[in-house]
């Protein structure tokens, strides 16, 4: 045994597991009369929020929950799912955040699947919710505790569903003493679903230990300063909000809750609370670039945004740019805790031309500084692809912000981890700078002729016309090439564009085989992310030339 080994034990005083439920005990501590929520008419300080927050876990352990067991929630982003993040994991409890745009039956499998004895819903969604519960009981035979969120800025129709409602819980219970977390970092934090496009979803597993260090890299990443005005125009529902709950708790931020995603409201917003930072899928930037002028008007603090979720298009990153916004573009997965690397931005970046700094900045860059491991490899041999920009392979992580596995699914775990490191499915190349380029989803890549074409690339000359508000491009099948590139096209409000007029801008900067054949002018369906689903297109296209 070495020396170093003896008399050095692990105790107390020299180690706490990492859990981001620390922070908001620091935030309480040393921040407690600072703002920590805003919510229409409510507003609470960190004093009050980790307040209410024990109080929450001390009403979920009342009914049952502790260590090992999963708490779901169907909430927008209100002072309760905020707290929800807080309480939950202090518990040693496991949060699943349902995604409120799901039907009730996939609602339904999700919550038997985790196992959920309890779940935490907004009025809102009670006629989508007394569907999902009859599921639950008559299709997969659990029962679930119900507690009833009545939301103050909520003013529509929607009826108590449970035998608990929320804040008559929180004022029955004295709040815990502290909010402690896990005995071992190791422990499940929450399990977040995959969209399932192909079969059932997946539950991706994360613990306590990626939670904290992702929330830590989220302000390094950004240069996030302490008492930061954040808005939550991304769901919390995604990804744990991609961990900034946790955050804006260690640096004593500011919560800006709202309920519905709308360019107005979060203009408005920006003005009235003097927001600085936000997180959103690119179709939400893009909301905030084509909102008329004057809705921007006072907003006169320096306004940060991170961007991911799919691949930006450089008409969105120039449109930033124009309007004074500062854009960090971030990429990762929900197996990875959210967003896992950036494109840093250096400093020579600055005396390149517009056109070049977008560029530059639409790569998905490098691994995050706790992120042990990122590069691109070709899949087959695990072997590192060429640093030439050109050699095609899958973008792959390792390290502490990689999640546990998916729940119940040992094969699909053994699969994504297969070689040491986790598959994203990505594909890219590697730049000399080591800086990431995703050129296509694998499934999204499209074969014409025996020629790779990446809908990224299309999607983007789309992009650059400036009636486009929204495209994706997906294979169409077709008897002599094999696939051909299909566009769907949705035009900005008032303006007017063809299709020859778009295949012709198209042309002028793609070569020929990489033009659309065929344009679209149809709606394009999206997740409460903003992410298209690609999957439904595909199909759209198949049904259609099956047809013809």
């Amino acid at each position: 045994m070495s020396i170093y080994e003896q008399h050095l034990e692990r105790n107390a005083a020299n180690y706490a597991p990492l859990t981001p439920v620390a922070f908001v005990e620091r935030s309480a501590e040393v921040f407690g009369d600072l703002p920590a929520v805003v919510h229409g008419a409510r507003r609470y300080t960190w004093r009050q929020t980790r307040e209410r927050s024990a109080r929450l876990a001390a009403g979920l352990r009342a009914l049952g929950v502790g260590r090992g067991s999963t708490v779901s929630t169907m909430l927008t982003n209100t002072p309760e799912m905020v707290e929800a993040h807080y309480a939950v994991p202090a518990l040693g409890a496991v949060l699943n955040t349902l995604n409120t745009r799901l039907d009730a039956a996939l609602l339904a499998w999700q919550m038997n699947h985790c196992e959920a004895e309890v779940l935490v819903t907004d009025r809102e969604f009670a006629p989508l919710m007394v569907e999902a519960l009859r599921l639950l009981r008559e299709q997969h035979g659990r029962r679930i505790t119900v507690v009833d969120v009545c939301d103050s800025e909520y003013l529509g129709a929607g009826a108590r569903l449970g035998e608990h409602e929320y804040e008559a819980l929180l004022a029955a219970h004295a709040p815990l003493a502290r909010l402690e977390g896990p005995a071992d970092e190791w422990e499940a934090i929450a399990v977040s679903y995959t969209s399932g496009t192909t079969g059932d979803p997946k539950g991706v597993v994360t613990h306590h230990r990626g939670a904290y260090l992702n929330a830590v890299c989220n302000a390094v990443t950004w240069n996030l300063p302490h008492f930061p005005k954040y808005l939550w125009t991304l769901p919390m529902f995604h990804c744990n909000g991609w961990c900034f709950p946790w955050t804006v708790a260690m640096v004593g931020g500011t919560h800006v809750c709202l309920r519905k995603v709308e360019a107005r409201a979060i203009l408005d917003a920006m003005r009235e609370h003097g927001v600085t930072h936000y997180c959103a899928a690119p179709i939400v930037h893009s909301l905030v670039i084509n909102a008329p002028a004057e809705w921007r008007e006072g907003i006169t603090q320096r306004v940060h945004g991170m961007v991911a979720g799919a691949a930006p298009p450089a008409s969105m990153i120039e449109g930033m740019a124009k309007i004074g916004f500062e854009l960090t573009h971030v990429y990762g997965l929900t197996e990875t805790y959210g967003p896992a690397s950036v494109a840093v931005q250096r400093e020579s970046w600055a005396d390149a031309s517009l056109s070049e700094q977008t560029r530059l900045n639409g790569r998905q860059g490098v691994r995050y500084v706790l992120q042990a491991g990122m590069t691109v490899m070709e899949p087959e041999t695990m072997a590192e692809v060429a640093a030439d920009g050109q050699t095609m392979g899958e973008i792959m992580f390792r390290g502490n912000i990689v999640m546990k596995g998916y729940l119940k699914n040992p094969a699909a775990t053994g699969k994504a981890f297969a070689g040491g490191w986790f598959h994203t499915g990505d594909l890219a190349v590697l730049e000399s700078d080591r800086y990431v380029k995703i050129k296509d989803r694998s499934k999204d890549v499209i074969i014409s002729g025996g020629e790779n074409i990446s809908s990224l690339e299309v999607e983007d000359a789309l992009y650059r016309h400036p009636a486009v508000l929204a495209c994706a491009v997906v294979a169409r099948p077709d008897p002599k090439w094999g696939e051909t590139p299909l566009a769907y096209v949705e035009t900005k409000t008032d303006a007017s564009v063809s299709a020859a007029e778009l295949i012709a801008h198209c042309k002028s900067l793609l070569a020929g085989y990489k033009v659309p054949r065929e344009i679209r002018f149809e709606p394009i369906p999206k997740t409460s992310t903003g992410k298209i689903q690609k999957f439904q297109l595909r199909e759209r296209a198949r049904s259609t030339s099956a047809i013809e």
